[in-house]
């Protein structure tokens, strides 16, 4: 586990440096572009990210699966190296655009398939029993990264914030290299001598066949489907919040960077005491654990990448209608004086998601006969 929460330290940078690297970007507007234009260059940047995590991440979970956890943790974890590398070699407008395009690839590579990876190595090495708590102890770990993130956010130096990140990202994937062991043998391959069109075209044969049947296997079980339902309502609420809280603290309150790092650090402490303690000793099974229950063991990675995949969508387009609700309700021509409506809607679709937890039934999972049926309708992929 201690293996886990290393990895996950690999967002801390980020989160620490995200409000100091704004200030620069700030200042590349002041010499030939506009707030209105860098504002809108972060949304496209969103965007994009958003449309291809939806393909990227289902396809990372299944090559999990087939070529191991370890070289996918191995690509993810350093994708973020290059970005901040970037930018501590040279702060100019040039590196600053190659930084959005770095930062952009980089993005679409790890951002949620980190955890849904992590997720299925431990799913390896850990008996059902015991997943909850385990799960429930990863994120516990993860929200005191985000902690450390915005201390650091609040405290370092602007001078060193590029070249500690780089540090801790390079910590990660040596990590990774000299300590994590493989829990998946990797498939071997038997086409090594076919044309590069003809070996094109079978991994988008194989990528597409994949992808059926991770659709296959959540729509065979009522569980996965459930829980779909409870990730993508709850990552729509959770993305609009998060999308436009900060903008909205500024607007309605005045807030500054400090006073942001001093929210942040008190919510991540909360995520602390949740979910490390109170859903490690709760009784009920948690999201990943239920996810993992419902899969076979070869197919964890295509489970958890899938509902990934789901969240994915939700967190696309949930800042598309929250950030124009949320600028529309904060000027003068609002329908009505509500300068919080669009949390209030995003408010309203965690609801939905805890509707939908409730009528969730954790102890319909596969059976064993069930998943002999779900593997068996196609063979392994690259046999």
């Amino acid at each position: 586990m201690l293996n886990h929460y290393e990895l996950e330290q690999c967002t801390e940078p980020v989160l620490a440096f995200k409000k100091g690297f704004q200030r620069k970007i700030e200042g590349q507007g002041q010499g030939g572009h506009s707030d209105s234009e860098n504002k809108k260059m972060l949304r496209e940047n969103a965007l994009i990210v958003g449309i291809f995590k939806m393909v990227v991440l289902p396809v990372l979970g299944q090559l999990a699966d087939e070529y191991g956890r370890k070289p996918l943790l191995l690509l993810t974890v350093s994708t973020s190296i290059v970005p901040f590398a970037l930018l501590a070699i040279n702060e100019s407008k040039e590196f600053v655009y190659a930084y959005y395009v770095t930062r952009t690839l980089s993005f679409i590579i790890s951002q949620g398939s980190i955890f849904c990876i992590s997720v299925a190595y431990v799913a390896d090495v850990v008996e059902n029993s015991k997943r909850a708590a385990v799960f429930s102890w990863i994120t516990g770990l993860f929200s005191a990264s985000h902690v450390l993130g915005n201390i650091l956010a609040r405290f370092l130096p602007e001078e060193y914030i590029f070249e500690v990140s780089i540090a801790l990202l390079v910590f990660c994937p040596v990590y990774i290299t000299l300590f994590l062991t493989e829990t998946v043998t990797p498939t071997t391959r038997q086409d090594q001598r076919l044309p590069i069109f003809n070996k094109a075209l079978k991994v988008v044969q194989e990528r597409y066949n994949s992808m059926r049947h991770a659709l296959t296997i959540v729509l065979s079980s009522p569980t996965l489907k459930s829980i779909s339902l409870v990730s993508f309502f709850y990552e729509l609420g959770m993305s609009g919040i998060s999308s436009v809280l900060l903008y909205y603290l500024k607007s309605a309150f005045g807030f500054n960077k400090n006073q942001f790092s001093e929210i942040l650090t008190m919510v991540g402490v909360g995520s602390i005491v949740s979910q490390a303690l109170l859903y490690g000793l709760a009784w009920a099974s948690w999201t990943y654990a239920i996810i993992s229950k419902a899969a076979s063991s070869t197919d964890q990675g295509k489970a958890q990448g899938f509902v990934g995949g789901v969240q994915s969508i939700a967190s696309l387009l949930s800042p598309l209608a929250m950030s124009p609700l949320t600028s529309w309700f904060l000027s003068s021509t609002a329908p009505f004086n509500c300068k919080g409506f669009s949390i209030v809607c995003a408010s309203i679709c965690m609801v939905a998601s805890l509707f939908c937890a409730l009528m969730l039934k954790p102890e319909a999972t596969l059976n064993a006969d069930s998943r002999e049926n779900i593997e068996s309708i196609e063979a392994p992929l690259l046999s």
